[in-house]
């Protein structure tokens, strides 16, 4: 019997904590159901044709989660495949229990997918072993934020505080204060060891160690940034000796990512990845062709080619997209053989079962030409590019001068985005919010500079870290009476990430 409905964990926060299993669940949905809790990146792994429906914060009203459940429901009887969404695991302090057993009286087919708890992983993040030699022999977890319904815990808080173990409880302000209260009323040591963390496992996150005390102190003070896991116990103590997380080299630092959504995600994986918070404010957006005339027909005749370059994620997906739609599957490729540039462009291509012959994982045209075999080996090649509608492409350029027959197959377009007044970039700006703006394309460099204004952005990136990649991007920005503060040595998104630790190091 086909599964209709996934259940799917997806972790404390970071989005590279959504497990294996949850990303081949969501990669054949066709309706996501997702709280807003769920990282906007989770998002964007499920395929594009796929409807996505905002149901909110997790449900606190039984009413708000009847009608989750209907939609479940409703959706699946439709044939539809649904992924849920839901941060942490579906089955610790969740109402994921509540869905499945609707779906099972419903006969509708449902599997759940795990996910790492949001108390363990943010504990893991923190640097806090929930368990440890000489740190106690139990590990409560007490309900806070996950599954509240206005009720109040009711818990045995005489008991509880007498356990020598750890304690760990995710809430928003005033639950963690009532768990805090109640310890302390009730005979726990208020210099027990305890720590808050906020915006636990994301580049963002915050963390305040020291007393039971100094924890009911902090959330006296004034609001948290969101809801906060407490942590109460000996093990608190380690965390000096085996926090990792905050203390990699641009923790802290907020870099604004100003590339595509589609293209973005070798970056930002990146950066955080060396501690940075990226934040995504896409100066484009990819938009499909109005006519599809020369890409079909460049796909008609692709066993004329010798190779057929991928430069990009978006040309991998207007190529295939075409081929699929038009009833043929990823054997038409089979022909040429087959080039990516960029990690992020093999990996896309791996996504749909596609080996390439030729990785380069640099964009510098030099690098590229060299991974093909060198200028004398594409010499009388023929070549298909899909690229973006009107662009330039130096690549092209460089193999036509080795003496190739390139053919550019417009696959996608490239157009300028809207501001996003949430995120605020020229406010953030202003305010010295951010630590490096970056470029990867004069396009994107044009592009903010027309959200702006150009004396504007010149003013703002005056007073700003700028980072670019490539020649063209670099001239772009330098147009504009602002030199770049970091500029890689090879055009490429992993050279530029070690040149902006390098900056602040």
């Amino acid at each position: 019997m086909k599964t209709l409905v996934y259940l799917i964990g997806t972790g404390p926060g970071a989005p590279g904590l959504l497990t294996t299993r949850g990303q081949r669940c969501l990669d054949v949905a066709d309706v996501v159901i997702y709280d807003r809790s769920v990282h906007p990146r989770v998002l964007g792994l499920a395929p594009a044709r796929a409807e996505r429906i905002d149901v909110g914060r997790p449900a606190r009203e039984a009413t708000d989660q009847d009608a989750i459940s209907f939609l479940l429901a409703e959706k699946a009887r439709e044939g539809k495949v649904v992924a849920r969404l839901k941060q942490g695991d579906p089955f610790v302090f969740d109402r994921g229990g509540e869905e499945a057993l609707f779906l099972h009286e419903q006969g509708i087919p449902f599997e759940v997918v795990p996910g790492v708890p949001v108390v363990l992983g943010v504990a893991a993040y923190a640097g806090i072993p929930l368990t440890y030699p000489g740190g106690g022999d139990t590990l409560t977890i007490v309900r806070g934020h996950e599954a509240g319904n206005g009720e109040r815990t009711r818990i045995n808080w005489a008991l509880l505080a007498k356990l020598e173990g750890t304690l760990v409880c995710f809430g928003g302000r005033d639950e963690l204060a009532e768990v805090v209260t109640a310890l302390t009323d009730h005979g726990r040591p208020a210099d027990d060891r305890a720590a808050l963390i906020t915006s636990g496992t994301l580049a963002g996150q915050k963390t305040v160690a020291g007393t039971i005390a100094d924890m009911a102190a902090r959330l006296a003070e004034g609001p948290l940034d969101g809801p906060a896991t407490l942590i109460v116990g000996k093990v608190v103590g380690l965390r000096d000796h085996v926090r990792w997380f905050d203390q990699r080299p641009l923790f802290g630092r907020r870099v604004l990512v100003t590339r595509s959504r589609h293209q973005a995600a070798e970056l930002v994986e990146l950066l955080e990845a060396a501690g940075a918070e990226a934040v995504e404010a896409p100066v484009l957006r990819v938009a499909p062709l109005d006519d599809f005339d020369a890409l079909d027909a460049a796909a008609d005749a692709m066993a004329e080619y010798d190779w057929v370059i991928f430069t990009t994620v978006n040309g991998v997906e207007g190529l295939l997209h075409r081929i699929f739609e038009r009833g043929r599957d990823a054997r038409a490729l089979s022909g040429p053989a087959l080039c990516a540039v960029g990690v992020g462009t093999s990996e896309r291509l791996a996504r749909f079962g596609i080996r390439v012959d030729v990785a380069a994982e640099g964009q510098a045209v030099e690098s590229v030409v060299a991974a093909l075999g060198g200028r004398l080996a594409v010499d009388g090649k023929r070549v298909l590019m899909p690229v973006s509608e009107g662009s330039r492409d130096a690549l092209g350029e460089a193999l036509t001068a080795a003496g190739a027959d390139v053919r550019h197959a417009p696959a996608f377009r490239t157009l300028a985005a809207e501001d996003n007044p949430e995120l605020d970039v020229y406010g953030q700006l202003l305010q010295r919010r951010l630590d490096v703006v970056t470029f990867t394309s004069a396009a994107a460099v044009r592009s903010f500079a027309a959200l702006y204004g150009e004396e504007q952005t010149a003013d703002l990136l005056a007073h700003t870290t700028v980072a670019t990649v490539g020649p063209a991007a670099t001239e772009a920005v330098r147009r504009l009476g602002v030199s770049p503060a970091i500029v890689p040595a090879v055009p490429s998104i992993p050279a530029l990430v070690d040149a902006i630790r390098a900056h602040f190091q």
